[in-house]
Order: structure tokens, then sequence, then C-alpha cells
């Protein structure tokens, strides 16, 4: 809570306080075993302390309700909610009182009063009440501007401000990774003293993807949520949701499009507190940085997660001319240490043109256990006589599908 008292020279006098809901009471327990020296002292008095749950007394939460006794935080996404109270400390009746309350952040000057008209006259020892609220959108500085004139017996127009200033504080941004099957994860930490319930954590992506939420976990009945049935975020807790973009069918093929787009979406965020005071914060656009394809594309269209060692395999590539001329490509195939390919090298693929695609199925084979990489493959476009190289393609889990009898 902030008071601010306007001078003696002024009739009136301004007081501004944030309204906030009570918290819980929170005790510190003080135990020790029973063969010490205070024996069950401490467990007596925490019995009889009026503030402690019942029955578990040792629990830090208590069940009683206390009032703020400070401004508090303020976090991005809540609703900003001030009592302003201007009183007339006088004897004498003022007149054409203006109340007026700005909130001044880094990029703005926002007017929340609720009037902007003049109340005509004020007799001593009564008041003006208002109450005003604001969605906090932006972090930082915010400066609470009241601002009060009015009109004496005499004529005489006095003027005075009062100014609160408070800091909002944000969560920390999500992150992408830059491919066209875009994963986006984003932690959300609860940076506040009070656990908070998770009443909606969802992603809105733009006109050129669908959205998949991998935060749940389905079985033959029903879809679990991965944080369990009771969605609370504890106190500097952080939580991380994971969400797949993939392009809409009609954008996927043009890859001009999609090499541009850096536009993936937008978070929508609702919390209660431990009282059920609501806040939500919806981000900006989210970003993310376009691809460098460069002038050939190569992705994997079909590729099994696990193969046998040392038997055949069959993966699909695709292969997109991203440049704005015709190439005449050529394929090539080098083997590595584990990974080794069936077929002819420097096969002719002909003609390609620009933003066109290619579909080949290849096969290959391992000649080692575990988690090996895909690479080796070299495209060589015979016009310009340039060469690209393609390693760490993908990873693909070999096993052997022998197993030995165990004595």
């Amino acid at each position: 809570m902030e008071v601010n008292q306007a001078k003696q020279e002024h009739l009136l006098a301004l007081k501004v306080m944030r309204l906030t809901k009570p918290t819980l009471f929170t005790n510190m327990p003080v135990t020790c075993e029973d063969r010490d020296l205070p024996g069950d002292l401490f467990v007596r008095l925490m019995k009889d302390d009026p503030s402690t749950v019942k029955g578990a007394e040792t629990l830090i939460l208590g069940e009683m309700l206390t009032l703020p006794q400070n401004f508090g935080n303020i976090f991005l996404g809540e609703t900003f909610s001030s009592y302003i109270s201007v009183h007339n400390d006088s004897n004498q009746v003022v007149k054409d009182i203006l109340v007026k309350a700005d909130l001044q952040t880094s990029s703005q000057r926002l007017n929340l009063s609720a009037s902007n008209s003049a109340v005509s006259e004020l007799k001593p020892e009564c008041c003006i009440d208002d109450v005003i609220h604001h969605e906090v959108k932006e972090i930082g500085t915010h400066i609470l501007v009241c601002a009060v004139s009015y009109t004496t017996q005499t004529g005489e127009k006095l003027y005075f401000r009062k100014f609160f200033k408070f800091q909002v504080s944000s969560f920390p941004p999500p992150s992408s990774q830059s491919t066209d099957e875009v994963f986006l994860e984003a932690q959300i930490q609860n940076i506040t003293t009070s656990p908070m319930f998770m009443e909606k954590v969802s992603l809105e992506p733009s006109l050129m993807y669908n959205v998949t939420e991998l935060n749940s976990v389905s079985s033959s009945s029903e879809s679990e949520s991965t944080f369990g049935r009771m969605s609370y975020l504890q106190p500097l807790d952080t939580r991380q949701y994971l969400y797949c973009l993939k392009p809409k069918p009609e954008f996927a093929e043009k890859a001009g499009v999609i090499k541009g787009v850096t536009v993936i979406g937008k978070l929508d965020i609702v919390w209660k507190t431990n009282l059920g005071e609501r806040g939500r914060l919806q981000t900006s656009q989210l970003q993310r940085m376009a691809p460098g394809y460069g002038d050939v594309r190569l992705s994997l269209e079909l590729i099994p997660d696990t193969v046998s060692l040392e038997e055949p395999f069959d993966i699909t590539c695709k292969i997109t001319n991203c440049s704005e001329r015709t190439m005449d490509l050529v394929l090539e195939m080098c083997n590595t240490r584990s990974v080794h390919w069936c077929g002819v090298s420097g096969r002719q693929l002909g003609k390609l043109t620009p933003n066109a695609s290619l579909s080949i199925p290849l096969k290959l084979l391992s000649s080692v256990q575990g988690l090996q990489s895909i690479s080796g493959l070299r495209l060589t476009d015979t016009f310009l006589k340039r060469t690209y190289e393609y390693d760490d393609i993908a990873q693909v889990c070999v096993v052997c599908p022998y197993t030995s009898p165990e004595s």
C-alpha cells in the first residue's frame, strides 16, 4: 500500500492505494525431537496457534488471511487495480474538482480515469473516490500519474500531482527450431511468491501453419497431461510446453514461400492465483530465423526409426530447387565408416526447374550398432559445376536382430 498526501497549502488530500486480494498467512514452524530439552513444548505451542491448520501444524501454509502490507509485485498479463481518493481536509467548500489518472510506460501514456468531467463542489470532510483497472501489457517501469485541479471559494485555481512508480516483470522468451517443421518450446516460470493454477497455455499458429500440442500422453481411453491432473505451478518453478508446427499442404510445396516465412504464431497464457485472481498474457507474433536452404534443399520424406544390423533399409529423399534457375543434377553417394549406400553412385537426375521437387528412393545398410547418422550425399549441378554436400541428414537406431541364449 502506498499513501501520498498533498502539501499543507492545498485544501485537498490525495490518497492512492493498490487494490490486491489478501494472501494466506504463512507461519514458520519450529520443531524438535522429543528427547531434546524443549520436549513437546514447540508442538503444543503450534497446536495452540490459531493461524495453523489443525492436524497439520507443521505445514507452512496457514488458514488465516492477511491484508497486503506493501505495494507488492506486478507481472506481465495481470490486471493492475488502484483506489484513488481525494478528501477535502479544509473547512470550506471546494469547487470544480477534476481528478485525472494517467499511466506512463516506456512507449505510451494511457488515461485510466473513469470520468473526465469535473465535480461541481466538494464539501468539508467529503471525498471523491475512483477505482481504475489496467491489464498490464508491457514490461519495465510504469508510472501512475495522479493530477488534481480545483477552485477555492475565493476563485483561486490550484493544481498538484503525485507520482507512483512500479516495475513489471515478465516470462522468459520461447525458443524454436528453424526448419519447415518447427518445434517451439515455451518455458514458463512462476516468478511470484505463491502457487498459480495454469488454466490455459495454447499456441495460435499463423495462417501458414497447423499446430500440434505435445504436452499430453495418449492412452487407449483418454489423453492425460504430462504435468499431471493438477496443473499447479509452484513459486520459482519452470514448466516447458512443446508444440509442433507444420506448413499447411497448400504452402508446403512452395519452397520459396516457406523460405521467407518468419512469423509462426503467438502464445495465449491464462492463469489464476491461489485466491482465484485471473491473469492473462498474450504474446506478440513469435518470430523464427528464416531458414537458409541455399540453392538446393534436401529433406527426408520417409525413414525408419529402427533398422537391423547389416540389413538393407529404404529411405526417400526429396530434392527441391530453391534457386531461380534450372539445374541439371547428378547424385553421388559416399560411404562412411558405419553407413554404406546400396546402388550406383553418379546417377543423373535430369533437369529441375525453379521451385520444383523430385522424390528419390534410396537403399542403404549399417555395419555398426547404435544411433548412426546418415551422411555422404552429394549433388552436383553440371551447369555451374557446383557441388552441394549433405551430411548428418538424419539418424537411425541400428539394433542386432539376433539374441544369444542365456544359460
